[in-house]
């Protein structure tokens, strides 16, 4: 493949009907102007330009391929010119990914980001399972987990973190009785796993010690609305984010479980491939979240449990 600067500057010269105009024209040395043509003509095998003291002449197959490098190079210019309009002004397709949970917050927020750029398009995935942004194409994933991603290709922006909390309705601990660390394996539990019968929560208490209890959950269910409204219809005791507890908590239709015992640290987090080069309407879309984010986790805990479907504690 030829080099693309050997190219312009032999049709440079062409177009200024010599070296010397082509060299003024472009700024550059005359003897570099005739190093890259004589390159190119090494290369191609044919004699483009027929030289003397006082004259050139473009040579029949010169000006064929001059013409033809005129509408390879006004390609390129109308290439850069596309990607050059991509990075001055937010527009375009951008591909987020996100847990099932997050759903209602995103639904806040979308409607403004919508308004304050008409120009972007915006594909989301919900899925619980775990996307991988290079191989599937994503710009964007929101994430949870107890640890960040350290994938040295990705970068990540935390935008939060919380725990996890053990709740049930008050009318199932009155049936249940008195509920401790080490009966709670057995007792009827709600869970996030919705691919195994067995679960196991890990559960750390206030003075750091730790225990793993293994659970056999009567629903498992990806969406955190089925296991809240679940617990609340007394089915059996729920692991659920902080502002899904306290929402339940304040109406009293949920009641602490062992509230000395708790999830890990779950953080909350951007996760996207590069700082640099990256296009305005993706950064655009980056920065809508981590602002608006927090503030729409707060809406969504003022709403019934039956209208929404909150965090989800791991993608």
């Amino acid at each position: 493949m030829q080099d693309l600067n050997d190219l312009a500057l032999f049709a440079a010269v062409v177009k200024h009907k010599g070296f010397s105009a082509a060299a003024r024209a472009l700024n550059i040395p005359k003897s570099k102007l005739s190093k890259h043509v004589a390159r190119l003509e090494q290369q191609l095998d044919v004699r483009l330009l027929e030289r003397s003291t006082r004259k050139l002449r473009v040579t029949d197959i010169g000006q064929a391929f001059y013409e033809r490098c005129e509408v390879i190079l006004a390609g390129v210019e109308a290439a850069e010119a596309v990607v050059a309009t991509a990075k001055s002004e937010p527009a375009g397709l951008v591909r987020l990914a996100c847990p099932n949970g997050f759903s209602p917050m995103i639904a806040h927020i979308m409607p403004a980001f919508h308004r304050a750029y008409p120009g972007i398009r915006v594909l989301i995935t919900t899925t619980n399972r775990r996307i991988d942004l290079v191989e599937e194409r994503f710009d964007i994933a929101l994430r949870a987990r107890d640890e960040l991603d350290t994938d040295n290709q990705m970068i990540v922006r935390k935008l939060g973190a919380g725990r996890n909390h053990l709740a049930a309705s008050p009318e199932l601990l009155s049936r249940l009785g008195p509920v401790t660390i080490d009966t709670l394996g057995r007792l009827p539990t709600l869970s996030m796993n919705e691919q195994h019968a067995t679960d196991t929560w890990s559960l750390f208490h206030q003075d750091g010690s730790s225990r793993e209890i293994v659970h056999m959950p009567v629903i498992g269910c990806s969406d955190f609305g089925v296991i809240e409204q679940a617990a609340i219809d007394g089915i059996g005791i729920a692991m659920l984010p902080h502002h899904i507890v306290q929402r339940g908590f304040r109406t009293g239709a949920l009641v602490p479980v062992l509230p000395e015992w708790m999830s890990k640290e779950v953080i909350v987090h951007l996760v996207f491939t590069s700082r640099h080069g990256i296009l305005p309407a993706v950064r655009a879309l980056i920065d809508h979240l981590a602002q608006a984010l927090p503030d729409a986790l707060a809406r969504c805990t003022e709403v019934e449990p039956r209208q929404t479907t909150l965090l989800r504690a791991a993608e």
